[in-house]
């Protein structure tokens, strides 16, 4: 799965002009149909990629309510496939999500868990600022303690990130909007799956670095509906980390989602699998539902979700 090789920009052009040309009746056919094609799709820099897909993904998550189905469980390689050694740990949870800010780049974000039913109840409420001096926050409750548990950032070296429900997706692989605390550069274009791709390699900044648990991100970027099929993180010492891998790609109110969605823990070994079962994008979100008093208060919590739910 790793994709090492670096291409110039324009190779992936060559290669279809060539394979025109081989069935072309002369060079000079073939010239004016790479000129036209040319024309018609101007060619995009790594950060355009980048920012066009994560503006597409806040759109995505704005206003958004979801039903997801979380599953974890230690995997091994079974018939040359990845596969599950253990019976995998089952959650099902309702999320409410909003952009905020200048730029919509902040965002909240609201988890319950409905099941399994010794666990209903539990939330996480996360706030993402694009401000690259402003950490990620995040509040855990317990509703078997009642109490609202601030989490550390999560980030750096030396700190282990955020996990939602005890799962293989952390705080920071679901942040959005931080495009400005990375460098980009297109290392290949081609198949991958059937599909157009660009791969592009993501290196934090010097501030970012700080703050992240990666060395390097590298993407495998959908070239006609700009979404991630896959991506691969890297540790400190640039070694393998996590593997995402994004499927059941569906297009909701004009937007490409990813309906499923795996991360592989490549240290751990233990993968999770989220299922989003339904969404309703572009609703009215109260801005104080996103707060803690979402957490505590399950009567106004319930009232809120109710009107929500029509949505489905």
């Amino acid at each position: 799965m790793d994709t090492r090789s670096l291409w110039a920009s324009g190779m992936l052009m060559v290669l279809l002009v060539f394979s025109v040309s081989l069935r072309a009746e002369n060079a000079e056919s073939t010239k004016n149909a790479e000129s036209t094609k040319n024309a018609e799709s101007p060619s995009l820099s790594a950060r355009e990629i980048v920012d066009k897909m994560d503006a597409l993904q806040r759109q995505a998550a704005d206003s958004t309510l979801s039903l997801s189905r979380l599953s974890t469980c230690a995997f091994g390689i079974k018939d040359k496939r990845v596969a599950c050694v253990e019976e995998p740990r089952v959650k099902v949870m309702e999320s409410v999500s909003d952009q905020s800010g200048a730029s919509m780049k902040d965002s909240k974000a609201i988890s319950i868990l409905l099941e399994p039913a010794s666990e209903r109840g539990i939330g996480m409420l996360t706030y993402t600022y694009d401000d690259p001096n402003r950490d990620t926050e995040s509040w855990l409750y317990l509703s078997a303690l009642g109490k609202v548990k601030r989490m550390a950032s999560g980030t750096g070296e030396d700190q282990e990130p955020v996990s939602l429900f005890g799962s293989e997706f952390t705080t920071e692989d679901m942040e959005t909007g931080k495009t400005d605390e990375y460098t980009y550069e297109i290392l290949q274009e081609g198949p991958y799956g059937g599909r157009p791709v660009w791969v592009i390699e993501a290196r934090p900044t010097e501030i970012r670095l700080r703050k992240t648990n990666y060395s390097k991100l590298i993407f495998w970027v959908d070239r006609e509906r700009f979404i991630a099929l896959k991506m691969q993180t890297y540790d400190k010492r640039e070694k393998l980390y996590k593997r995402i891998i994004f499927k059941e790609i569906e297009k909701i109110n004009g937007i490409w989602i990813a309906r499923d969605v795996t991360v592989m823990n490549l240290r751990s070994q233990r993968l999770s699998n989220m299922q989003t079962e339904s969404i309703a994008m572009g609703i009215t979100v109260d801005p104080d539902f996103l707060t803690q008093r979402t957490l505590i208060d399950f009567a106004y919590r319930e009232k809120a979700l109710g009107k929500l739910r029509q949505h489905f």
